[in-house]
């Protein structure tokens, strides 16, 4: 099931009906994405500050104190945050994650690129996660971007913040 959104079973008309929870009653500040984190045609910036962007908003929201953004910047350092197809994922590790308040993510779209070293992130997607959904946040993201050629090229471009959002919150089955 996905990860980006909660979800609840109601019966209806005698059959299982999953619902997500935020078409029910979950609390925004639960959600581990908001529309708001979504920005969509940025221009072109460096590396090091399309990761301040992604940071800043995590702070902004009240996923992470502010020094998580120098964990995001060094981890770039560190190991580059670029995975391929046009996406980079900056995150904090290692000590970073008691920075951490809550599990969150931004994405941030840059249809001419953030030149990544060898390659340009389109979707540069900022994340933040409490224990393990750190790694459940990271394997939701590559199950979506990893589904479709199509639909990854329509997310690095598309001018729709309900597309992004309802790609990276609907529910996958197992």
């Amino acid at each position: 099931m996905g990860f980006f959104s909660s979800f609840s079973f109601q019966k209806e008309n005698g059959k299982i009906k999953k619902e997500t929870l935020e078409n029910i009653h979950q609390h925004e500040e639960d959600r581990v994405l908001l529309k708001e984190n979504i920005k969509l045609n940025l221009e072109s910036v460096d590396k090091y500050q399309a990761i301040k962007m992604a940071g800043k908003i995590l702070v902004d929201s009240g996923y992470v104190e502010e020094d998580y953004i120098e964990a995001m910047i060094q981890r770039e350092k560190d190991l580059s945050t670029y995975i391929g197809c046009g996406v980079a994922i900056p995150h904090g590790v290692g000590k970073a994650r008691k920075l951490i308040k809550k599990s969150g993510i931004v994405v941030l779209q840059f249809p001419k690129g953030v030149d990544f070293g060898v390659e340009k992130a389109y979707l540069v997607i900022g994340i933040a996660g409490v224990g393990d959904k750190h790694l459940q946040i990271l394997s939701n993201i590559a199950t979506i971007i990893g589904e479709d050629q199509e639909k990854l090229e329509h997310l690095k471009t598309t001018k729709d913040v309900q597309y992004i959002y309802e790609t990276f919150t609907r529910i996958q089955s197992s």
